[in-house]
């Protein structure tokens, strides 16, 4: 019996051994399960791809630059949700995958990988809201979206899309943006065809991505959710 019950529990420690989860062997993480957002990190800076959309990706006009570096850890099926984004991590891009610099635009800004484009997410040493994103000259169009489904349901005049950008360059970085309300989301568009989200707080006028607002941009941002009405 003794031996029995030995053989069992070889056999049975055996199989939890085996088994695995997306992170390795059962227990190495403490949580059950991850909502993985598509980011790369590189030279300190944290990116982000926002569009999901393949109709999107087609009109994207993107020519690479200079070879900034490579994918060096593939996280998804590998981190848990309390890793620390090192140099060269990437959620979804395999080991090995080149990032590049989009030509005519700040590597600070975006970069190129694989077969899409990846907005800053977090820079530590942006001091202003340009900084962070350079919009001037860049920007085509700025949109208002559904919260509900990411549909757009107005566009910015041409005024108070020159105004915005105007003001964004004046707007200084704020680390730990308090906000209550629930965000109006804003959709940038680039003159080369990439799009990105910017929630914007109007109760507390603050976007959270650390950008505090001023008075002038809250009334542009006011005055097309009016004409939205």
């Amino acid at each position: 019996m003794k031996l029995k019950n030995a053989i069992l529990l070889i056999i049975i420690t055996t199989i939890l051994a085996s088994c695995s989860t997306p992170f390795g062997h059962i227990g190495k993480c403490p949580d059950a399960e991850i909502s993985w957002i598509d980011v790369l990190k590189i030279n300190d800076l944290k990116y982000k791809h926002w569009s999901d959309s393949v109709e999107e990706e087609s009109n994207l006009v993107v020519e690479k630059g200079k070879k900034l570096g490579e994918v060096s850890f593939k996280m998804a099926g590998k981190a848990c949700s309390d890793h620390k984004l090192k140099n060269g991590d990437a959620t979804f891009l395999e080991i090995g995958t080149p990032i590049y610099e989009v030509k005519g635009y700040p590597a600070s800004f975006m970069v190129f990988a694989e077969d899409r484009v990846f907005i800053v997410d977090q820079n530590k040493k942006a001091k202003s809201a340009k900084d962070l994103y350079p919009l001037k000259d860049y920007v085509k169009n700025i949109y208002l979206l559904s919260n509900e489904d990411d549909s757009r349901l107005h566009t910015f005049s041409s005024a108070s899309t020159s105004q915005f950008i105007k003001e964004w360059g004046n707007l200084k970085v704020k680390r730990n943006v308090d906000y209550k309300d629930d965000p109006i989301f804003l959709e940038i568009e680039l003159k080369n065809g990439v799009l990105f989200k910017l929630l914007y707080s109007e109760e507390n006028n603050v976007f959270p991505v650390g950008v505090k607002g001023n008075k002038k941009i809250k009334e542009i941002i006011e005055k097309e959710l009016r004409e939205n009405m």
